[in-house]
């Protein structure tokens, strides 16, 4: 089979620009029209996903066909439209009713300032997207057309913030609409969170989620040469602080070896299936000499997704997330949270996982090492031990609510943590938003999972993107939540995704 190498890059994606106006002008306010919305492009240059201008859309036909050729282009994650001047609503309505990318609605005009003195009838026939901008919001509210709304000059760093975030919420669901995710194994027995509708998931998010045994996986490992083997462990040791007793030489030499083994069986498999994340469950290891926890924290570093115990739905977030930090410091992970430090005033969670945290949650140099592990009746596996950096982060759950996913998201502060010599694996300590006890009780009442991923790298507006091109359900605890607004938001959620849905 041919190998797939994961992209986990923006390169190579296009957004594109469409400018509405009609024929009612005449040629030369036409062509101003073109020109000053060239100019808004370049005002937007820079950004991770390069923005494209398209030629101005003047009838029906030729926004229709727009919106089709976009359909049809992997490469163009989404649409950003402006009405530079007056487009009567009706011309979008066939356009816009078949587009299937994203859609940012940028309302804007070509001045920051206006010309108080010369302003005449001809420059306010040129700029009138003052209006002509409310009437493509109608017709967008009238279809049910979900999409982003920007407003401001494109020189406003606010602005420009606001369509970085859409690109890359775009980029995560293009993501997730081609994501092929293999689970070896099932999820973890009488679990409920993990559980999820597939089928579901693969309407809503694009996302195909099977099942391989993990065998089939264990006889990609078995195919590891030993010159490969040992490339691998000397990336290990050039990379890492390698404890002594890891090192060739050392008397544990053969569990790295065995370790670089399953990272080299479980890149090829995924390459080969052309899989951007996966799943293990340590209830089904087959006959895999230890739990993968290296080779898991260093894919998800390169940007799977991952999630333990066969949790499909993290494995899903982990991508996303990965796709949408790439190129911004930081990074994305599974994480899970295990237990409270509740000292008043200064309440913490620590978060980690048996073995699979990424690094690119911290730039510190992680040691490698061997510990024993209580669980899965296998060999002791190797894991990388570190630290999350303090700093804002995030923690966002999927759950299946049985009529509708649910994306609960929390903004937390992840902090230094104290000495844990006793605790060898990834992991992160936190103080959510807006305080311990809010923030747990707002998680329980939405059903939110135990399993997240945590991104250190995009905060909840790239998320607030991704849910509505996912029109998927998102709650957000943040610095304003309160329980009981909370829960009656959840009330409101629950009566709108139902009536939303039809019958």
């Amino acid at each position: 089979m041919t190998r797939t190498p994961l992209k986990n890059d923006l390169d190579g994606y296009e957004v594109w620009f469409v400018t509405g106006s009609q024929n009612l002008y005449g040629e030369e306010t036409l062509k101003q029209v073109a020109e000053q919305s060239q100019g808004v492009v370049e005002g937007l240059a820079g950004l991770p996903v390069k923005i494209v201008w398209k030629p101005v859309l003047k009838d029906s036909d030729s926004i229709r066909r727009m919106a089709l050729e976009v359909n049809g282009r992997d490469d163009v994650i989404g649409v950003i439209a402006w009405m530079h001047t007056f487009s009567p609503a009706k011309m979008w309505i066939a356009g816009l009713d078949a587009l299937q990318k994203p859609l940012l609605h940028l309302h804007t005009q070509a001045n920051v300032e206006l010309p108080w003195n010369d302003i005449d009838f001809d420059f306010m026939n040129l700029n009138q997207a003052a209006h002509g901008d409310r009437e493509f919001g109608y017709i967008q509210t009238r279809l049910g057309v979900a999409r982003k709304t920007v407003v401001g000059h494109v020189s406003n760093p606010a602005v420009r913030q606001q369509i970085e975030d859409w690109e890359r919420a775009a980029a995560g669901w293009t993501a997730a609409r081609t994501l092929k995710l293999a689970r070896f194994g099932d999820n973890m027995r009488f679990v409920a969170v993990t559980e999820g509708d597939k089928t579901e998931a693969e309407l809503r998010f694009g996302v195909q989620v099977n099942t391989w045994g993990v065998n089939e996986l264990v006889e990609a490992v078995a195919q590891a040469s030993d010159a490969d083997i040992d490339a691998l462990v000397q990336e290990y040791i050039d990379s890492y602080e390698v404890v002594e007793e890891l090192l060739p030489g050392g008397a544990r030499h053969q569990s790295l070896r065995d370790g670089a083994a399953i990272e080299l069986g479980l890149r090829s498999f995924l390459e080969e299936g052309g899989f951007g994340a996966f799943t293990t469950s340590f209830e089904d290891l087959g006959a895999l000499k230890q739990l993968p926890g290296l080779a898991v924290q260093r894919l998800m570093a390169e940007g799977y997704g991952f999630g333990a115990e066969g949790d499909w739905k993290t494995a899903i977030l982990v991508r996303v997330a990965n796709v949408m930090g790439a190129g911004l410091p930081g990074g994305a992970s599974l994480m899970e949270d295990y237990t409270y430090d509740l000292v008043p005033g200064n309440e913490r969670i620590l978060g980690a996982h048996m073995l699979e945290v990424s690094p690119s949650l911290t730039t510190a140099k992680p040691r490698l090492e061997i510990h024993e592990l209580g669980i899965g009746g296998k060999e002791d596996p190797v894991r990388l031990v570190f630290t999350a950096d303090p700093g804002p982060a995030l923690v966002v759950a999927l759950s299946d609510m049985r009529d509708r996913f649910r994306l609960t998201a929390n903004v937390v502060e992840n902090v230094e943590a104290p000495d844990l010599p006793k605790l060898p694996v990834g992991r992160a300590v936190w103080k959510p938003a807006p305080d311990f006890a809010t923030s747990a009780a707002c998680w329980l009442a939405a059903g939110a999972a135990h399993h997240t991923v945590m991104t250190t790298a995009v905060g909840i507006e790239v998320f607030r993107d991704f849910a509505e091109m996912a029109k998927t359900e998102l709650v957000v605890i943040d610095e304003d939540t309160t329980v009981r607004g909370f829960q009656s938001e959840l009330r409101w959620n629950q009566a709108y995704y139902r009536l939303a849905q039809g019958i």
